[in-house]
């Protein structure tokens, strides 16, 4: 695969919402028709949204002028028309053969009208394609040997064919969802997005990521860190540790390890009583590199809401584990424990270049929809639009990156289609930003600091919220003297007045 001297602008024509995509690479492919010689061609190279291997374009078709029974929708690819290629003379071995393609049809620079051409290959994507449909029947009935050099075609502008492609996929996500799941997603997605409900699959969020261009890579600096203590645990800690280890043990997200540095674990408490597994990784970290990426300041994420008065919230499932260790860095995320030492193959919580790592995954899923209609702040999405038919369009798109780069939403957390909705710890509408009603009554209520610590979290509070206070740092003044480590409390008069 090479890189392209210049990107090209792309968009998928298929019979789905999809978004403005860039080709950057071109690489040689063999392509093998059933009773049709084998034949090399150079592609272009994308993600495509519903897996296919190939899209043949206008130079193709041109190419090999096949002939066209548009009544039928058959191709049949006459090999005495044009010539080919003999792979096994010039192309390599390591490449394995497309089973399955589609075809744009129009001019090859500027389509006339966005009508593509699903063409499967006969017996192949039997599994997607349900029996029941008469326009699918004929795929099914013909023989495995594939004896038959021709394609079917299914128009992305004919209702049928979408339909039944989109109904197919929502049975199979049925199919895989445990009933609570599905319960939970038809309530909160919206209709016009169900042939995306395979973005919100849990069973596929909890499968192991394929490797990706963006991946958490570990660089040292120095020797390996030290191995740690195993600290003791209750027995209720204990037990919560086998059963998150047998977990990610058959998600594939961990597997045993043996190597030569190790952190330990313990746990903390979670709102609902539950008990949180936390990898003690500042050792690591001490030796660890620091990537330079940046995480987006929240307060300058919030500009970009002016003039919008509908939203979405998109919440990733899983979101760190969505991203791979390099390959060959696994054995430094190793974590040790009484029932022995396991490594991570998925990116844990707890090194310190997680976040700046998952903020470059995304960004560069959506670099060119950001600040347009989209800002992304680790793995909280959030889609704003001034008018609902527009919003479709903006959501759709969100979803079908998520879908190509095989990251899935957490349902509960998501919501669609609303005027008012809560955001990095701002309530965001129309109207603009403005805070939680119970935060402005705990700053109300929040008793007169008695010592440095509690003087500490005041004022870290109140300056999160300090667009929202006239002349801030000039009333803060007398609180943020006494954040020296000598000052002496209690307040005096003029810092309790600030205060009030």
């Amino acid at each position: 695969m090479s890189e392209l001297p210049e990107m090209i602008s792309l968009i998928i024509l298929d019979s789905s919402e999809s978004p403005s995509l860039f080709v950057t690479h071109h690489t040689k492919y063999m392509v093998e028709l059933p009773s049709f010689p084998s034949f090399e061609w150079e592609f272009l190279v994308i993600d495509t949204l519903k897996g296919e291997d190939l899209i043949l374009d206008f130079d193709f078709l041109n190419h090999f002028n096949p002939s066209v029974d548009w009544r039928q929708g058959l191709f049949t690819f006459n090999s005495d028309d044009k010539d080919y290629h003999d792979p096994s003379k010039s192309f390599s071995n390591d490449l394995s053969p497309a089973k399955s393609c589609v075809a744009l049809v129009g001019d090859s620079r500027t389509p006339s009208f966005p009508c593509s051409v699903h063409i499967t290959l006969l017996n192949s994507h039997q599994s997607l394609l349900s029996s029941r449909d008469e326009v699918f029947k004929e795929i099914q009935d013909v023989g495995e040997d594939n004896s038959l050099s021709s394609l079917h075609l299914f128009f992305g502008n004919m209702e049928l064919p979408p339909s039944s492609y989109h109904d197919s996929l929502e049975e199979l996500w049925v199919e895989e969802e445990e009933p609570e799941e599905i319960e939970t997603v038809m309530k909160v997605v919206p209709s016009v997005y169900h042939h995306y409900l395979d973005v919100f699959s849990k069973v596929k969020a909890e499968k192991l990521p394929p490797h990706q261009a963006c991946e958490q890579h570990i660089k040292l600096e120095g020797s390996l860190p030290p191995v740690g203590v195993i600290y003791p645990l209750s027995k209720q800690e204990s037990d919560t540790l086998r059963a998150y280890i047998s977990d990610n043990v058959e998600k594939g997200f961990i597997r045993p390890s043996s190597s030569s540095t190790g952190a330990p674990v313990h746990f903390v408490k979670k709102k609902d009583g539950g008990l949180r597994l936390c990898v003690d990784y500042h050792k690591l970290n001490a030796f660890t590199r620091k990537k330079k990426y940046p995480v987006p300041p929240m307060n300058q994420l919030l500009t970009f809401f002016n003039g919008s008065s509908i939203f979405s919230k998109i919440n990733l499932r899983g979101a760190y584990n969505l991203l791979r260790i390099k390959e060959g860095d696994e054995h430094l995320t190793c974590f040790r424990t009484e029932y022995g030492s396991y490594e991570y193959l998925v990116m844990p919580f707890g090194l310190s270049n997680a976040p700046s790592s998952f903020q470059n995954f995304v960004n560069d899923i959506f670099y060119d929809l950001l600040d347009i209609y989209v800002v992304v702040y680790l793995d909280e999405i959030m889609i704003f639009s001034k008018f609902e038919e527009e919003h479709v369009t903006h959501v759709s798109n969100v979803l079908a990156r998520l879908r190509a780069n095989k990251l899935f939403s957490k349902t509960s957390r998501c919501l669609f289609h609303i005027s008012t909705v809560e955001y990095l710890g701002y309530v965001v509408s129309s109207e603009g930003l403005k805070m939680y009603q119970a935060k402005v009554q705990q700053i109300l209520n929040w008793p007169p600091p008695r010592n440095l610590k509690a003087l500490q979290s005041f004022v870290g509070f109140a300056n999160f919220y300090r667009r929202f206070i006239k002349n801030y740092s000039k009333k803060a003044t007398s609180l943020t003297s006494f954040l020296k480590k000598d000052s002496c409390f209690p307040l005096n008069e003029e810092a309790l007045r600030q205060f009030h």
